[in-house]
C-alpha cells in the first residue's frame, strides 16, 4: 500500500524531512522527563477514561471534563465520531485531510465534495459554501471543516465559523472542525470555535485538538475531542477502544499543558520562519499560497513540471531531501507540494539544496 502521508522516512532514505508539520524545536523537556517517568508504571494498565489527563484540559480550556474526550491521536477521534454518528450523506471540503474520508467511506457514507478556488488562493468562503448547500438541495449530515486547512494552510476567523456554525444548526448538520493545527497561528483564539462550545446550546458540534504537532508528540499519539452532545460521547464510549491512549501519552499531555512559554516561543518562531521561506520560495519562483500554519503550500510552475509528474518531490529526492506532494488530494495535482516550517538553519540547508536544483536544470 502507497504511504498516502508526510512523514515517510522508513521507506525513504533521506537526511532532511520536510514533510511532516511537526514543531521544530522538538519535544520539550518537561515532556521527555514526564515519558520517562511513566515509564516505570507500564505495568499498570492505563487509566481507559484519561480522567487527570481531562481534568488538566478542562482547566486549560475553561470546559466541564465531561465534554472532553481523549484518543489515540486526532485520526482516532474521527473515526470514533463518524462511527457514533453514522452518517448517511456527508460533505467534504477539497482540498482538505485525508483521514476524513476514510472515516466516512468505513460506515458507507455517501460523499460530496465541494472544491476550493484556486483564483480565491483554495480559501474557503463560508456564504459561498452555504449558498452551494442550499442549491445542491442535499440533505448532509456531517461537515467536515480543518480550520486552518490541510494542505492548505488558511484558516477561517471565529465570526465566519460562527456563521457555519449557526446554519449546520438550523439544518442539523453535525459539523467536525479539526483545530490541530489552530496553535501555530500567530492569535490562535481568533479563529477557534472553543469560545462557542463553552455555551451549552453549540450542540451537534465536535471540537477536535491534538499534541501531536503544537508538543512535537508525534509518535506518542494523543489527541482529544470537546463536544457538548452527551448523547454523541455516550455512543464513542460504547464503541472505543478502552485503552485506547497509553499511561505514558495521559503523562505526557499532562506535562505538555504545562509548556505555554514553549507553545509561546514556538509560535514566534513559526511566524518569522514561515514568511522567510514564503519571501525565499516566491524569489524561487514558486507560486506560494498565503498559508497560515506551519507549513506552506506552494505550486511548482516550471513548464517542465507540468510535463514530469511529481518532478520537485522527485528532484529533492534525489538529494535525500522529503517533501510532500499533494497529488493525492482530491482537487490538486501533481504541482502542488507542501512543506514544514523548521529553524532557520535547516530552513537555509532546505534552500541551498533547492537552489542547486533549479540551478542544474537549467
Amino acid at each position: 500500500m502507497e504511504y498516502q502521508h508526510g512523514g515517510d522516512i522508513y521507506t525513504n532514505c533521506v537526511t532532511m524531512d520536510y514533510s511532516a508539520n511537526i514543531n521544530p524545536l522538538g519535544l520539550p523537556e518537561g515532556v521527555r522527563e514526564a515519558v520517562y517517568r511513566a515509564a516505570d508504571q507500564c505495568f499498570c494498565y492505563p487509566d481507559s477514561q484519561s480522567a487527570a489527563l481531562r481534568r488538566k484540559l478542562s482547566e486549560f480550556h475553561n470546559v466541564s471534563a465531561e465534554t472532553i474526550i481523549c484518543g489515540n491521536g486526532a485520526a482516532d477521534l474521527i473515526f470514533q465520531v463518524v462511527s457514533a454518528v453514522r452518517p448517511k450523506e456527508a460533505l467534504l471540503i477539497a482540498p482538505s485531510f485525508l483521514e476524513y474520508e476514510q472515516a466516512l467511506h468505513s460506515v458507507s457514507c455517501n460523499i460530496t465534495y465541494y472544491g476550493l478556488k484556486e483564483e480565491y488562493g483554495f480559501a474557503l468562503r463560508e456564504q459561498e459554501l452555504i449558498a452551494w448547500i442550499e442549491e445542491s438541495s442535499r440533505s448532509f449530515q456531517m461537515l467536515f471543516l480543518c480550520n486552518p486547512n490541510n494542505p492548505t494552510g488558511y484558516a477561517l476567523k471565529k465570526e465566519q465559523l460562527k456563521v457555519l456554525l449557526d446554519y449546520c444548526r438550523k439544518k442539523h448538520i453535525y459539523l467536525v472542525i479539526d483545530e490541530c493545527f489552530n496553535e501555530f497561528l500567530e492569535d490562535p483564539q481568533k479563529y477557534s470555535v472553543l469560545e462557542f462550545l463553552r455555551a451549552d446550546s453549540c450542540k451537534q458540534v465536535f471540537l477536535l485538538k491534538a499534541f501531536t504537532k503544537i508538543y512535537a508528540m508525534a509518535g506518542i499519539r494523543l489527541g482529544y475531542g470537546i463536544c457538548n452532545d452527551s448523547s454523541t460521547l455516550e455512543r464513542i464510549h460504547h464503541i472505543r477502544q478502552p485503552w485506547s491512549v497509553s499511561s505514558i501519552a495521559q503523562a505526557a499531555g499532562e506535562a505538555a499543558l504545562e509548556e505555554r512559554a514553549y507553545v509561546e516561543a514556538s509560535r514566534s518562531l513559526i511566524a518569522r520562519e514561515r514568511e522567510y521561506l514564503k519571501e525565499s520560495l516566491t524569489a524561487l519562483g514558486f507560486l506560494v499560497y498565503d498559508s497560515m500554519a506551519n507549513y506552506i503550500f506552494f505550486k511548482d510552475i516550471r513548464a517542465e513540471a507540468l510535463e514530469e509528474e511529481k518532478l520537485l518531490y522527485h528532484q529533492l529526492l534525489e538529494k535525500r531531501v522529503l517533501i510532500r506532494s499533494c497529488a493525492n488530494y482530491r482537487g490538486l495535482d501533481s504541482t502542488y507540494y507542501r512543506i514544514c516550517v523548521k529553524q532557520r538553519k535547516e530552513n537555509d540547508e532546505f534552500l541551498s539544496v533547492l537552489k542547486f536544483i533549479l540551478t542544474e536544470r537549467k
